[in-house]
């Protein structure tokens, strides 16, 4: 017996029946197959709601990500405390590493020379302070007697500036000797003070003999065992960082003791020049000023300008005012000939520091130690600019390894 009336279709056609859960869901197709799918495809054509992570693990993920900024922050903290509170200790090994790298040229010159590397520093220490004692000697007997002699016979000086006629016009005006004459009689005073002050900069920036002899004992180990000091810590690196690592040290080196050797090559010609023009135009202690002029020179920037004002002030009181234009006028042509022909030439090779980060360097460098930080300020930061050189070089070759991979990748 077929379906009842009411149900069925015309011939052919699907009809659609109950399925075993009594709903209305199951296809029966000609012939009288059952055929599902009709709530099947139906249920599975409906969106499904987007799968949302538990709030559990986002409030755990969260959790740790605070925990880890604070703790990195603490750290941080504690270490730039730390930094500052051993700071004395730290500026007193970065002069003694610079002193080392500035005096392993020398002590490695005594050691091909098959001189022990131990008794070879202890040379260059001795001839170090030799020089220094051999200096004070030169210098500080003709100032003082120099300056009490100006201050002596700062009358007569006067009285042969008043002969000439311009300067007398400007002395009647400006009451130029009488000020000259004060400046005179309270120059006994003043070198005492600029003796405290030149004792202040060269050991009085280490505030104790016990440091003078802490920085010279660093210096001394690491002219001795610097070179495996260093390759013993580059082994605990990776082979390909540690040989990077070590150029950039080899690097360094050369570029400090490169200009260490190329600063004293340029006092010297300035002192040379110094001490040949003096001696033409007859200014009396030729010799202590010319030194002064060498070692003026070796402060960058402002170094060479001080000493040649220095000196010519001393020149006002000899021949005026033929010594006083003579000596302006070389020393005018001569640093402009050391600024464009000595300088690129000696440090051509050595160190190559941007005129801005020079600049900056040095006012900080003078600013925390005074004239020894002007002195070491431009290899520092040509120590600086060089592992930012070596790192940024690192930086590209990665960049492009990857790069590369990326185009090779199908």
């Amino acid at each position: 017996m077929g379906p009842r009336g009411d149900d069925a279709g015309p011939i052919g056609a699907a009809v659609v029946g109950p399925d075993h859960d009594g709903l209305v869901g199951t296809v029966y197709p000609p012939g009288g197959t059952p055929r599902t799918g009709g709530t099947d495809r139906l249920e599975s054509e409906r969106p499904r709601p987007l799968e949302r992570s538990p709030p559990m693990a986002s409030d755990a993920l969260s959790t740790r990500l605070i925990a880890r900024v604070f703790a990195t922050v603490a750290a941080l903290c504690a270490l730039v405390y730390v930094l500052f509170v051993v700071r004395s200790v730290l500026t007193l090994i970065v002069i003694a590493i610079f002193l080392a790298t500035a005096l392993g040229p020398s002590v490695d010159l005594l050691q091909r020379l098959r001189v022990p590397r131990a008794l070879g520093i202890l040379l260059v220490y001795l001839t170090i302070a030799a020089s220094i004692v051999g200096i004070g000697l030169l210098f500080v007997p003709p100032v003082v007697s120099g300056v009490n002699s100006i201050s002596r016979d700062a009358p007569t000086y006067i009285a042969k500036l008043r002969k000439s006629k311009a300067f007398r016009q400007y002395d009647n005006r400006y009451q130029i000797s009488r000020k000259i004459q004060q400046e005179a009689n309270n120059l006994p005073a003043q070198l005492s003070k600029q003796a405290g002050a030149l004792s202040s900069v060269t050991v009085g920036v280490f505030s104790a003999v016990f440091q003078l002899i802490t920085v010279l004992t660093i210096a001394f180990f690491l002219l001795l065992d610097g070179k495996r000091l260093v390759q013993g810590l580059l082994r605990f690196g990776r082979p390909a960082q540690a040989a990077r690592l070590e150029i950039i040290a080899r690097d360094i080196y050369h570029s400090v003791t490169g200009y260490v050797a190329g600063n004293l090559a340029i006092s010297v010609v300035a002192g040379t020049v110094a001490l040949v023009t003096l001696l033409i135009l007859g200014v009396p202690f030729a010799v202590p000023l010319a030194v002064l002029m060498a070692f003026f020179d070796l402060i960058p920037l402002v170094g060479a300008s001080i000493g040649a004002i220095i000196i010519g002030v001393v020149t006002l009181f000899t021949h005026f005012p033929t010594a006083t234009l003579v000596w302006v006028v070389v020393q005018l042509i001569y640093q402009q000939v050391e600024s464009s022909v000595l300088v690129p030439i000696v440090y051509r090779r050595t160190i190559s520091v941007n005129g801005l980060l020079t600049i900056v360097s040095v006012l900080l460098g003078a600013q925390l130690l005074g004239i020894l930080g002007a002195l070491v300020a431009i290899p520092v930061a040509g120590a600086i600019q060089i592992i930012a050189k070596h790192f940024w070089r690192a930086r590209e070759e990665r960049v492009g390894e990857v790069a590369t991979e990326r185009s090779t990748v199908p």
